[in-house]
């Protein structure tokens, strides 16, 4: 491989959320989505020559930021986007804020597929609406779309939006050109705008096919949000920076005016040169990295098969966060992670976090080095055995 994914890069004392300094110097974190590995060397030397500048006021977004995410979406998902449709932002979840308030007003009921990302919960209740769960079924260790039970929430004349996250965190699922057209079906039907959150649409494994819900048609298009952002596949996370694009004047206006109520407007100088540097020179990185989160993923599996065969993994197709089952131990959620945390210095997420559909539990992130996963594996068959 071109690039070096097993170095092991010190953490501690660069004030990195993940690698809290209030931790143990022991404690090894694979608990929040961002990764352990440098940025791509585009990315890298892009932000050098904006240090080099030094003048760090605000900045006007140029045409080369829209160019490089038109571009890139057209050349690697077949998604033809027009420059208008895209407004800035600092990241997805100011992003999904914004939008349900401009699509909902207080007391509106929002439809979410539990487990589910814990900021859908959040962004729904401080927009004053009511969250409504449509429940995956778990089942042969993986999961599909409870479509009946979908059909029922979105007939309530209350729900007017669904948040759709695709790919799917915790779940690991990428959905099906199938499942998503059942999905807009069904919202469109009841008069149910569909918000994608497609922050993890890079991260995506050999057999599956990431496929943005608003590319399907011109229909799902018209009657649809999207968030993206760099920021998981690239690392990119404290550089705050993400986009909104919808096709409708009208509700781009909206959520423009809900942007501005929110004051998330202003993006910040170093993630518009990093996303210009991602989606313009980052490509060939991004594969390699793709094929190393892949590994990591196997080598998980197999030693779970191996030493922890008690605790289902689920199939992971897609983000860098894998799923594990762990109600054999008949604990909560929240008692396995404090267990692993005072036994093993071990720091993972309880599956309670996304819902009640998680309790029993625990997401893993397997974006570090190997060595760094290995470690976090002995831990955890040292705490189970």
């Amino acid at each position: 491989m071109k690039y070096n994914f097993d170095e092991i890069i010190p953490r501690r004392g660069t004030n990195s959320y993940k690698w809290d300094s209030s931790d143990d110097a022991d404690v090894l974190p694979m608990w929040v989505a961002d990764m352990d590995f440098r940025t791509a060397p585009p990315v890298v030397e892009a932000l050098k020559k904006r240090v080099e500048h030094g003048i760090f006021g605000y900045v006007r977004v140029p045409d080369a930021y829209f160019e490089a995410v038109t571009g890139w979406f057209a050349r690697r998902h077949a998604w033809p986007i027009a420059k208008e449709w895209i407004i800035y932002t600092t990241g997805v979840v100011p992003a999904l804020s914004a939008v349900i308030k401009a699509l909902t007003i207080p007391g509106d009921k929002v439809i979410v597929q539990t487990p589910v990302y814990n900021c859908f919960f959040s962004s729904i209740r401080n927009n004053g609406c009511e969250m409504v769960a449509n429940p995956l079924l778990y089942r042969n260790g993986t999961y599909q779309i409870d479509f009946a039970d979908l059909e029922l929430k979105a007939a309530d004349p209350q729900v007017k939006v669904l948040l759709l996250c695709n790919p799917h965190n915790p779940a690991g699922r990428v959905w099906t050109k199938q499942e998503l057209t059942r999905i807009g079906e069904i919202c469109i039907r009841n008069d149910v705008w569909i918000v994608a959150d497609e922050i993890h649409c890079e991260l995506v494994f050999p057999g599956h096919n990431y496929i943005p819900f608003a590319s399907i048609s011109e229909e799902f298009l018209i009657h649809s949000v999207t968030c993206t952002s760099p920021s998981k596949a690239f690392n990119l996370a404290g550089l705050q920076i993400a986009n909104i694009i919808s096709a409708d004047m009208d509700i781009r206006l909206k959520i423009d005016k809900a942007i501005n109520i929110n004051e998330v407007c202003d993006v910040n100088p170093f993630g518009v040169e990093a996303l210009i540097a991602a989606y313009n020179d980052g490509e060939e990185w991004l594969e390699e990295l793709k094929h190393y989160l892949f590994a990591n993923y196997n080598y998980l599996r197999a030693y779970f098969d191996e030493y922890l065969s008690k605790f289902p993994v689920m199939a992971l197709e897609g983000t860098y966060l894998v799923w594990v089952d762990c109600s054999a131990l008949k604990q909560s959620s929240e008692e396995i992670v404090k267990t692993l945390l005072e036994k093993e210095k071990l720091r993972v997420n309880g599956g309670s976090l996304y819902g009640d559909a998680g309790e029993g539990f625990i997401r893993i992130n397997i974006a570090c080095p190997r060595q760094r996963l290995m470690d976090g594996l002995e831990r955890l068959r040292r705490t189970w055995k």
